[in-house]
């Protein structure tokens, strides 16, 4: 069975992808679930913590076998964060990034604006503003295939700050970065995006083929 390691988002623990964990396993893959510290602590401290995890789940594969990363909303930073470190990303076969905010999050740019005090407690939260975002790893320099999803169903409360379409957390324009090899937008929120049979089965043909799309 191929491993696919999924990533939580922020102010989030690995329960908050369980509902796709089980969804995959269905599909024959082997999902493993990860437990970062998405709230207080800087993004490239989470990524650090992955990168650990992920050596040690490699170093019991057999060299030619690859593993794959689906991460929903930060959870997709920090994934990007981790395949910037060469020698995992070539053990690494595709990534999905659901509801991530890959050019910063709106949010967190307003929320600094309020509160400088407030952003800097949540060190996750300032790790995921648009200037510091732009020092990750350009997609299409990193030679992996990676798909996002986005969603477009606004029903929290915050999505009325935003401009244009968005799932209530992250706009549909920050999710369509550069360099994806396939993109899409579904009709849902930024809390159960990452939770529906069709994300799911989605996630599950663009690590088979590398698209969400059918081929012809």
């Amino acid at each position: 069975m191929q491993k696919v390691v999924l990533v939580h988002g922020y102010i989030r623990t690995s329960a908050d992808m369980k509902p796709m964990q089980d969804k995959l396993g269905k599909l024959g893959y082997d999902p493993i679930l990860v437990d970062l510290p998405l709230t207080f602590q800087p993004l490239d401290y989470g990524a650090s913590i992955l990168e650990g995890i992920l050596k040690g789940i490699l170093r019991d594969l057999p060299e030619v076998e690859k593993i794959h990363l689906i991460g929903h909303s930060t959870g997709g930073l920090v994934i990007r964060g981790v395949l910037a470190n060469g020698e995992i990303r070539a053990r690494v076969g595709r990534c999905v990034l659901v509801a991530t905010p890959n050019y910063g999050s709106e949010l967190a740019d307003l929320a600094a604006r309020f509160s400088d005090i407030f952003v800097d407690l949540f060190g996750t939260l300032k790790s995921i503003q648009s200037e510091q975002v732009k020092a990750l790893e350009p997609i299409e320099s990193l030679g992996i295939e990676i798909g996002a999803i986005a969603g477009n169903n606004s029903n929290l409360v915050l999505g009325r700050l935003l401009e244009g379409e968005n799932d209530g957390r992250v706009t549909v324009k920050s999710v369509r970065i550069n360099g994806l090899k396939d993109f899409i937008v579904l009709p849902y929120g930024h809390k159960d995006i990452h939770k529906q049979e069709r994300t799911v089965h989605l996630v599950d043909k663009f690590l088979r083929t590398g698209s969400f799309h059918d081929l012809h």
